[in-house]
Parts: C-alpha cells; structure tokens; sequence
C-alpha cells in the first residue's frame, strides 16, 4: 500500500516541532469548517517555522510539495486554536515524508502527510540534504530508503462522458508564488473545494484527501478542474494543455 489506512505515529524518540495559533474567519466557510487550502497554507507556514528552529534549516529553504495527505477525522472550526506538531516519517538524503497533527481546542483532529523534495535554491534541482539537518530526521524514523510511488494512477477521463463535470479553473495574480506556479493551497481552495461544494455529503464523516502534484501550473495556463464521482469516491484532476496537472481523491475513512 503507497499510503497506509492510519499514517505514521509519532517517534518515540525526540521531541515533534510544536506551534499554533488560532483559527481565523478567513480560513473558514459559510459552516465553520476550516478549508482544506487554510490547512495546506497551515502546512506550508510550520515548515518554515520548523526550518528556523534546526540546524542548517537556513540552507534548505527549498522544498517542492509532490503529495499531500489529509485526513479529516473531526473538522477543525472557527475560533479553535489550533496545536500543530511536526516531524518526519520516513525519508531518503533528497526527500521525506512530514507528518503534521492539527489539533483544535474544541476537539478538531487532522492529520497530515507531505512527500517533500528538497531543491537546490540555486540550481533547481532536488539536492541532498545536510547530515546535520538530516541528524534528527534519521534518529526518529526507520525508513530511510524512501521512494516516490503515485498512489493516483487513474487516467483522465473523457471531458464529453455523462459522468465527469468540469469547471473552469481561471488563474489569478494572487494565485502565483515567487517560482511562478500557482501556490499548492491554491489547488485545494479554487479547484477541489470548489468541487467538493457540489458535493458536501463527503464532508459529513471523517474522511481523507490526497492530493499528487505531477507538473507546475504556471501564469498563462489554460485550467479546467475535471471532476468524477463514483460512490463515495470523488476524483478531480486539474488540466492544462490536454494533459493532468495534479490529481485528487477524496475517501471516506
């Protein structure tokens, strides 16, 4: 199995990075929920903070999101403060696994799994990182000949068949980051929120998000969100040029 039922634990050994704050109104819908893009921009902001208290996090500010995993098991609401604990489930010298427990005061739970790349910032591609930074990493994992295998491998489908819905995917300035693709929040809150809306029934129990990103989405770019249901599985995938962008599924646990 890519991604198991029940992610990782945390260590035994060492101490899981900790922050919080509260859950503010933007981060929420018309129900109080916070939204998946909130929870991904949650993800994004502990790393950094993360970087800022190991050695060498100042020489490894790059890292390129190529999958997340969501698990809802209670909603998180507004105006809960959130705990959020952070640490490493597995990992290889160039990439890793990140766990993130989001915990609400008022007994929200998600937890959280990232495979992460690390990039050089100057050249571009994935580098190794440091035996200092990768020092705690190692001492709390027993996997660390990790590899990338997709868990979404379904093709695309037919835009023309009965069963698939697509919706335009406009891009925005905001949209973009400092490398000129669409920031990975943005793809939870325009595309698969968007979807999810038509379908709300999904959000009514604990269930899991995933979430792979195969080739950036850049300014300029052409975007339809491509949507299937079967059952309770909805599958979405973001095109441009013909061609899968990034592919989600949503599943109930």
């Amino acid at each position: 199995m890519v991604i198991p039922s029940v992610l990782p634990e945390r260590p035994s050994i060492g101490t899981p990075f900790r922050t919080g704050w509260p859950v503010r109104l933007a981060d929420t819908d018309r129900e109080h929920r916070l939204r998946l893009d909130a929870v991904a921009r949650y993800l994004q902001d502990i790393g950094f903070e993360h970087l800022d208290a190991v050695e060498d996090g100042d020489s490894h500010r790059g890292w390129v999101v190529r999958r997340t995993v969501i698990d809802v098991l209670k909603p998180v609401a507004w105006g809960e403060r959130v705990t959020l604990h952070r640490w490493c489930s597995a990992l290889s010298n160039r990439w890793c696994n990140m766990r993130v427990q989001i915990v609400g005061s008022g007994g929200g739970l998600i937890e959280t799994e990232a495979f992460l790349i690390h990039f050089g910032i100057d050249s571009g591609v994935p580098t190794r990182m440091s035996d200092r930074f990768m020092a705690p990493m190692l001492a709390g994992t027993t996997e660390h000949r990790l590899r990338w295998q997709s868990a979404l491998t379904e093709p695309m489908p037919d835009t023309a068949a009965a069963d698939v819905e697509v919706l335009p995917f406009p891009l925005r300035v905001a949209d973009i980051d400092v490398l000129d693709h669409v920031n990975n929040a943005v793809y939870l809150a325009v595309a698969l929120e968007e979807l999810l809306a038509r379908h709300s029934d999904l959000l009514t129990a604990p269930y899991r998000v995933i979430i792979e990103y195969s080739k950036p989405l850049e300014s300029g770019d052409q975007v339809q969100v491509i949507g299937r249901r079967a059952g309770d599985t909805l599958d979405a995938w973001l095109a441009a040029g013909g061609e899968a962008r990034a592919v989600a599924r949503v599943t109930p646990l």
